[in-house]
Order: C-alpha cells, then structure tokens, then sequence
C-alpha cells in the first residue's frame, strides 16, 4: 500500500537522522561529557534537509488521515470523550521561557487539573517536588507531587497523581513553538471542549501534534548556520553531581547521578516517563474496565477496549506486550459485591 511504503521511508528517515547525528541509528554512541564528539557536514546538514522537509509532509498528511478517519467518525469523537477513558489529573512537562512545549532546555511546568499552573521548577530541584511511594505488589513505584501528598489510585485536584507525555506536554504548556503545530493544537483543544482535556485517547492526537511540530523544529535547526559549527564540546571540571530532564516521546525522563572522585558513578536515581505515569496507567486500565463492563458481561471487544486505557500511553506497549508469547496475556476478571468472581475472559 502507498500509505504503507511512506511510513516505512519516514521511519528509515528517522533512523538515517540519528546514524548522522549519533553514530548509530537508534541508539546514538555520540554523546561525550560536555557535548558531542563529532560535528556535522555540510553534506550531512544537506542531506538532513531534504529529509526533514518531507517529514514535514508526511506530519500533515498523518494528521489529515487522522481528520478524516478518527474525527471524521462520530462514534470515534465519542469515545475519546465518553467517561471510561476520561481522568482529570495534574500534568507535566518542559517548557520554553514563553511556556511553549519543549523537549531539551526549560523548566518543568505542573498544571492542576483546571489547566492553571501549580509548580515551575528547575531541573536539580525535581526532589523537592516529586515523591514515590511504594506498593508491596508490584516493582515499579508510584510518584506523586509532594505538595499534594499520596492519596491512593484517585484523581482530581486532591491527588497528587500528575501525568507526563504528549497530552500533557501540551496541556502543561500555553503552546506549540512551531506555527503548523500551534494551528492543530488549537484545533484539538476547540474539537475537545477547551484546556486541559483529560481524555487518556487524546494522547494519540497529541503525539501526531508533537510529530509535526518535531518536523518543523528540525527544519528550523538544519537551516541555522550553527548547526555546522566545529565548537561541539565544553570539556567539564571536576564531576560531582548533575541532574538531567529530558522529554522523551512518552513522557518526561528524569536521571540524577552522583559521581566519585574517579569519576564513577556511586549513586543514580532514574524516574523514567512510564514510572511517571505508572499510577495513571494503573487508574486508567481500571477505569475502563469499570466504564466498559456491564453486568458482569465481558468479552474480547472489552478486552481490546481496556487496553485501549493504557497503549495510548506509550506507542511501546504494542510491541513489548507481544514480544514474549505473541500476544498479551491479557486476562480480565470480574467479581461481585461479596468478592465472588461471576465471569472471566483471557486473550
């Protein structure tokens, strides 16, 4: 399908980006204290240019099969607003001096679930702010804005359970930085009655968003004359302790090392973008199972639809929740008042 065939040529520009940036396609080998360790060509910027600016194409063309086939269905519309998938919480993300989404420089900004702006910080102060609580069931932990406290699996303003990722990097922020992106981030807060949506399906729309905004960011950088520039490095002094927030495609990542006099690592703390949402994600599965299941009724729609509640999360799920066995060993049970269990139903 031609569809088909320019997703899979965008992808291979992704990857060729990365292989001339870092080295090597997905997991750049670049990186060195204090900057990069090789620069850019000008045959390479070339080469990076015409691939960005079809990318730019491709984000629009998306974004218009996503009007006119998700949008364009009412019963679609429907369900991204219905209450199953829908939990008002706090939301972070990094912005730009003009509060505009960005993913690399800025402050982490908190919104509450009104969309007004409860916390702004700088990246080294992210402990004064974040907590993580700890359940006896289960490895990952449970992080909560410390102003708020730990409420349990509740939303709303009295819980201090925030969202990290593409829907809340833009409900965080007062925009996109990038004049395509913003004329669709105003669209999708007009179609979805305004800011902050809480619609865990909106995070889709989102992530298109953030695509061609993605889009546009690279072709603004690929034609700064910097770009180029030999000075790719400041050599560090003497390695203490550093903190470093980063917006990853699924959410804002957090790594905090500290460092010997050898220069070793001796302590790291790490909360990553699915630890963020860990205690939405959990809300948000049971949620839906609650919204979708009727009188002890279940079935393998409900099943997809449940996991519906948590890949919008992280495009990742789809392929880590099948690499194993082939499938996701998704199982649903469902009991009575009296703790009962009155029916099941496994993939």
């Amino acid at each position: 399908m031609p569809v088909a065939k320019e997703v899979i040529k965008h992808r291979a520009y992704g990857q060729r980006i990365t292989e001339i940036i870092g080295g090597k396609a997905t997991h750049p080998v670049c990186g060195l204290p204090g900057g990069m360790s090789k620069a850019l060509t000008e045959t390479n910027r070339q080469e990076i240019e015409t691939m960005a600016a079809s990318c730019v194409n491709f984000a629009q063309f998306t974004l218009k099969l996503f009007h006119d086939i998700v949008l364009g269905n009412t019963q679609y519309v429907d369900m991204i607003k219905s209450q199953a998938y829908t939990m008002p919480t706090y939301y972070m993300g990094t912005v730009d001096q003009n509060n505009k989404v960005n993913f690399y420089d800025g402050k982490i900004r908190v919104v509450d679930p009104t969309g007004n702006e409860f916390l702004k910080f700088e990246s080294k102060d992210y402990l004064q702010h974040i907590g993580e609580h700890v359940e006896e069931w289960t490895y990952s932990k449970f992080p909560y804005l410390k102003a708020i406290g730990w409420k349990g699996q509740v939303s709303g303003a009295d819980s201090g359970v925030y969202r990290v990722g593409p829907l809340a990097r833009l409900n965080a922020s007062d925009g996109m930085a990038t004049p395509l992106a913003q004329a669709e981030y105003d669209v999708m807060y007009k179609t979805l009655g305004g800011k902050p949506v809480h619609s865990t399906l909106a995070y889709h729309w989102a992530r298109l968003i953030e695509l061609l905004y993605a889009t546009e960011r690279a072709m603004e950088l690929v034609k700064d004359p910097e770009i180029t520039s030999t000075n790719i490095r400041n050599k560090p002094g003497e390695p203490t302790e550093g903190v470093g927030i980063t917006e990853a495609a699924r959410g804002t990542l957090i790594h905090h090392f500290k460092l010997d006099k050898d220069a070793l690592i001796k302590d790291v703390n790490l909360i990553v973008a699915t630890t963020n949402n860990y205690p939405a994600i959990c809300m948000s599965i049971r949620d839906a199972a609650k919204g979708l299941i009727h009188d002890g009724k279940v079935d393998q729609g409900i099943l997809n639809k449940i996991e519906m509640g948590f890949r919008a999360y992280d495009p990742c799920f789809g392929c880590a929740t099948h690499a194993a066995v082939g499938q996701m060993p998704l199982t649903v049970e469902v009991y009575n008042s009296q703790k009962q269990l009155v029916s099941s139903v496994s993939r």
